[in-house]
């Protein structure tokens, strides 16, 4: 059975309680899941050294080399250095905003399990994708042009399914909608990735998840965990998602 992950993805903020604060409220975690954090790159350390040995750490993005004049980038090693062990590659908005393709985030993943990182594979379709019934086409796609960086001697890798459209949007994707989407990525998992990693991978839902709508997403939507955005600023709605794991 896969492992089951609450991440919380601060994105570019910190949380208003304070960073010690927050990572102190996290040992009275409940829920069988592991909790992951992923700060900004320059708390990477504190995080590492302040939260609880239970809580890992994850890095938002990498870059696609190890060093070289690469101005602003910080490589798998420099991540690993300051204590992380996820690293969040793929994600809507690195996708959107930065124009990260395919190919690229390919390059990232096989570097980040090179360096001993275990991704957390963002993929997602966006609201036409979907208007047009093509959700699936989308999400098997993203799948297919990234099997050729997963080795065969990769430990974990985890997946996280992040409908673009559900985003900041108010527009939520419900428990079954959800676990239609897990069907068809374990489907592609099943074709194009190793066995081992089709059959093990977490699969976990990234979209405007609150305290509100876990219950729905956990309860019909047969995912592994949830990677959290903007709750997951506030320690006390955090530790809520964490428990139904």
């Amino acid at each position: 059975m896969p492992n089951r992950y609450a991440i919380a993805n601060w994105k570019m903020n910190l949380p208003p309680e304070g960073v010690e604060k927050y990572l102190g409220a996290l040992g009275d975690a409940k829920g069988g899941g592991a909790l992951v954090v992923a700060p900004p790159f320059p708390f990477l350390k504190d995080v590492y050294m302040q939260a609880p040995k239970s809580v890992g750490v994850a890095a938002q993005n990498c870059a696609d080399h190890q060093a070289g004049a690469f101005t602003g980038e910080v490589s798998p090693s420099m991540l690993r250095y300051c204590g992380a062990r996820y690293v969040i590659l793929g994600h809507s908005e690195r996708r959107n905003l930065f124009r990260e393709d395919d190919a690229l985030i390919a390059r990232k993943l096989a570097l980040a399990i090179e360096t001993g990182l275990t991704p957390v594979f963002c993929i997602g379709e966006d609201q036409n994708a979907r208007d047009r019934g093509k959700q699936s086409i989308v999400v098997s796609d993203q799948i297919k042009v990234v099997a050729g960086a997963v080795p065969l001697t990769a430990g974990e890798i985890v997946v996280a399914y992040e409908p673009i459209w559900a985003i900041g949007t108010g527009r939520n994707a419900t428990g079954p909608m959800v676990a239609e989407m897990v069907a068809e990525i374990r489907a592609a998992l099943g074709r194009f990735w190793p066995p081992q990693f089709a059959q093990n991978a977490p699969v976990l839902y990234g979209g405007s998840v609150t305290p509100e709508n876990i219950d729905d997403l956990i309860g019909s939507g047969n995912v592994d965990g949830f990677l959290v955005g903007g709750a997951s600023l506030d320690s006390r709605k955090f530790l809520a998602i964490a428990a139904v794991l």
